[in-house]
């Protein structure tokens, strides 16, 4: 179906409904990489327009990417809930954000049509929002989920504590997780990206992490970010596996890139729940997003990689999950060329994992060849703060050495905590009082002697 809008006498059209969302998308490198974007700022307002002007109801009647060919594209249909839709299922795009602003649509009303919502209707509403708008509708919703702690809250944010260390030693992990549960990071998760991919090193750190965890009776969860079929063949032998982490992206060529299908997460899904660690119903996969994956693996099918990052959060909400985070400067500036980018990207898929039911978490983070700093970063943080994020990742230093990307640091975390009021997960908030690193407000008040003597006396420092 062609689309076509006028502005100024001049007619623009657009061939079919991928053409449209990719020129309506706020300018970025990768769209410009994959030569879908618009041509300017001109016809990328007709665009918007004219995606404006479009009924939801185009988006059950048109494919970007063939179901036939996609189990991706399948599961959206499945997904599809046509009583959650009835809601809104009169309105055109422009209506949607109307909607979605009003005062009266509230946390329920957000929660009753999220299954009637495709990726694809909600990538296009925010396609034509402000970032104001799109922080304005995310404070509204909340997604709660819970393990050992609690995330997702209203007016809290939790953090992941990411001790990783380039060769996965030991004692570098242990010393940095510390570090970081000094200034009050790792509630949503103390989670490690590990160097290798071997079952061994796999058992090791999560094994690692668990005595670290059960030595200071710290309410939260533990992950190693191995490959599911790693996490299956340690779940097997009985691992202390807490959560299953995955990548994953918005089609079945780009998943096969990460080498997973539906399939294979749904095995990693049972095989977590068989180990029935965390609270009876704790939600235990974690996913990573981000833009641009798709296009980076030849996956896109001519989609826009905003649009084909919202399709994979149909993969993750299939698996309810504890956390997921988009990375959403690291794939390069390829894809977010500048802090500007960077920024828009990091609301926009929040806002779009909010719209989607999903406990979306942002690491806010760049590349060291992108055209961004820190203030970017700091933008970013307050900004996701406001549209009341789940969580986000900290590191050392703001400077990942393992990974080699600027993230934020643990220092970050106590800015949300202390200036903008952003308490921990309530039963992570608990335990830093009781062992003395916080006081009545939340303050940091020192370093606890419960973490001064493990750190002195595990024989894990010392190996």
């Amino acid at each position: 179906m062609t689309y076509k809008t006028t502005i100024e006498q001049t007619v623009f059209r657009f061939d079919d409904l991928k053409t449209l969302l990719a020129k309506a998308t706020p300018e970025r490198s990768g769209d410009q990489l994959a030569g879908i974007a618009a041509d300017g700022p001109v016809e990328r307002l007709a665009a918007q327009m004219a995606l404006a002007d479009l009924p939801l109801k185009a988006f059950l009647n048109e494919e970007l990417i063939p179901a036939d060919e996609d189990e991706v594209s399948r599961l959206i249909l499945d997904q599809h809930d046509p009583r959650a839709f009835a809601a809104i299922s009169t309105l055109t795009v422009g209506e949607l954000r109307e909607w979605l602003l009003r005062p009266e649509t509230t946390q329920d009303r957000l929660e009753a049509v999220c299954w009637g919502l495709t990726p694809e209707m909600v990538a296009a509403v925010s396609k034509i929002m402000r970032l104001q708008d799109m922080i304005a509708v995310s404070a509204k919703r909340r997604v709660v989920t819970r393990f050992r702690s609690t995330v997702g809250l209203g007016g809290r944010l939790s953090t992941r504590n990411q001790p990783n260390h380039p060769t996965d030693d030991s004692r570098g992990i242990i010393a940095s997780a510390i570090d970081g549960l000094l200034m009050g990071s790792g509630d949503a998760v103390i989670g490690v990206n590990p160097a290798t991919d071997s079952t061994e090193d796999y058992i090791r750190i999560v094994t690692l992490l668990d005595e670290l965890r059960e030595k200071l009776a710290i309410p939260t969860q533990t992950c190693c970010l191995g490959h599911v079929t790693t996490a299956i063949e340690a779940i097997e032998r009985q691992a202390p596996v807490d959560l299953v982490f995955q990548s994953v992206a918005g089609s079945e060529k780009a998943n096969r890139g990460f080498g997973v299908d539906l399939a294979l997460l749904r095995q990693a899904h049972d095989a977590g729940r068989s180990l029935k660690r965390g609270m009876p119903g704790a939600n235990i996969m974690y996913f990573e997003t981000g833009q641009g994956a798709a296009l980076s693996a030849d996956a896109h099918f001519g989609v826009d990689q905003q649009t084909m990052e919202t399709r994979a959060y149909a993969v993750a909400r299939e698996f309810n999950p504890m956390l997921v985070n988009t990375v959403v400067g690291f794939i390069g500036p390829e894809y977010l060329f500048n802090g500007k980018q960077i920024i828009r990207a990091g609301i926009e898929d929040h806002f779009c994992g909010k719209m989607l039911g999903l406990p979306m978490g942002v690491d806010v983070c760049y590349t060291n060849h992108a055209d961004a700093d820190q203030e970017d970063m700091d933008t970013l943080l307050t900004l996701l703060c406001a549209a009341n994020v789940n969580f986000v990742i900290t590191v050392p230093g703001a400077d990942d050495i393992m990974l080699n990307y600027q993230s934020l640091s643990h220092h970050d975390a106590v800015y949300c905590r202390e200036t903008l009021k952003r308490p921990p997960a309530p039963e992570f908030e608990t335990w830093l009082a009781e062992i003395g690193l916080t006081d009545r407000d939340g303050t940091l008040v020192g370093e606890p002697a419960a973490l001064s003597n493990y750190v002195r006396s595990s024989a894990l420092i010392g190996a």
